[in-house]
């Protein structure tokens, strides 16, 4: 495991959301080659015991915990279950969401009460159980996962960008309650990235149409968010970052972009 960055990290504990696969999987080894104690969370449990074995491969402190976050029985399955494994928790990163769009004048009911519950109701009701045990220790970091969906539209961007913008006002609105206890809340909205599941993201556009020339990578967006949860970031909240190569800048983004 490489050295790390933030040797104030180590021994701390981060739990991330949707971390079997991709972005938070990603997230999650990066947050381990901080030497943070890690807890995988996320409803695939046969991926997630085999993500859980590369990470103790590399000599990581990690725990397993196979949870539907979008309700409140599985959200307090897995603060009750990392509290009792570690008895701290300094980092949540909500990672876990919903990706499907669907056309809006075609009926899809059931996929936005589904991704309401998933990309929404789930993060706010896991930075709830958070921010308790943060504020009775003092302080803490969460990091929400956006997208820049959140900010400029996609095609057919209903009901997920409807979700990531409920994520963005909710990542400000907690900062402003939770400053006090030395909690700060911040998103990240990640532009084109490649990930195992999606490798085709963005072939469709070219990479010329986004301003830094290359697709993002998970290591872009972990990199963030190992800088959000460290006391680099001790004076920033309530901020959403883009981590999208310069999309939001443009005036015409490419209109695939997570």
């Amino acid at each position: 495991m490489s050295d790390s960055r933030h040797p104030e990290l180590r021994e701390r504990v981060a739990v991330v959301t949707g971390s079997a696969a991709g972005i938070g999987e990603g997230i999650a080894m990066r947050l381990a080659t901080e030497r943070m104690r890690i807890v995988l969370a996320d409803i695939d449990a046969d991926t997630l015991e085999k993500t859980a074995v590369s990470f103790r491969n590399v000599g990581a402190e990690v725990m397993t915990v196979p949870a539907d976050l979008s309700g409140a029985f599985g959200v307090d399955a897995l603060f009750e279950q990392a509290l009792s494994e570690f008895g701290a928790i300094d980092l949540l990163v909500n990672n876990a969401a919903d990706l499907r769009r669907h056309e809006f004048v075609d009926p899809h009911d059931d996929l936005l009460e589904y991704q309401l519950a998933t990309n929404v109701r789930g993060p706010y009701l896991c930075a709830q159980r958070a921010a308790m045990t943060m504020q009775e220790a003092g302080g803490g970091a969460i990091v929400n996962i956006s997208s820049v969906g959140g900010v400029q539209a996609h095609q057919m961007g209903n009901p997920y960008d409807l979700t990531k913008g409920a994520i963005d006002s909710m990542t400000r609105a907690m900062a402003v309650e939770l400053g006090q206890y030395g909690i700060r809340v911040n998103a990240i909205g990640p532009g084109v990235t490649r990930t195992k599941r999606s490798r085709s993201i963005g072939d469709g556009i070219g990479d010329e149409r986004i301003p830094l020339r290359r697709f993002g990578t998970v290591a872009d967006i972990a990199a963030m968010v190992a800088f959000l949860a460290s006391d680099d970031a001790s004076y920033v909240t309530g901020q959403i970052l883009y981590v999208d190569g310069g999309i939001t800048a443009q005036l015409s983004p490419p209109a695939t972009a997570l």
